[in-house]
């Protein structure tokens, strides 16, 4: 039973390890996306706004999308380079 044990206790703490890596790069994406929609609402909103708002909304939520993409990239190769190892 303590071997079982102690295996989920590896398996969760890999876990935890995977699921911190990048988290920066994702809470900058998730922010950026936010900002950015907030943008575009404002510029399709309110008609005095400078044509330019709606173009700057777009690529702020395209440039979260990046950050999201590269740390889903980040982590994969990591995971593929560093496999669950339940005997270490």
């Amino acid at each position: 039973m303590t071997d079982e044990a102690q295996l989920l206790a590896k398996q969760a703490a890999y876990i935890d390890t995977i699921r911190g890596l990048y988290k920066r790069e994702r809470n900058v994406g998730f922010i950026a996306c936010l900002v950015g929609v907030l943008v575009v609402i404002w510029a399709r909103s309110r008609p005095e706004t400078p044509p330019w708002a709606l173009w700057v909304g777009i690529a702020v939520v395209v440039l979260g999308w990046a950050c999201f993409a590269y740390s889903i990239f980040k982590r994969t190769a990591w995971v593929r380079s560093h496999p669950f190892d339940p005997s270490a």
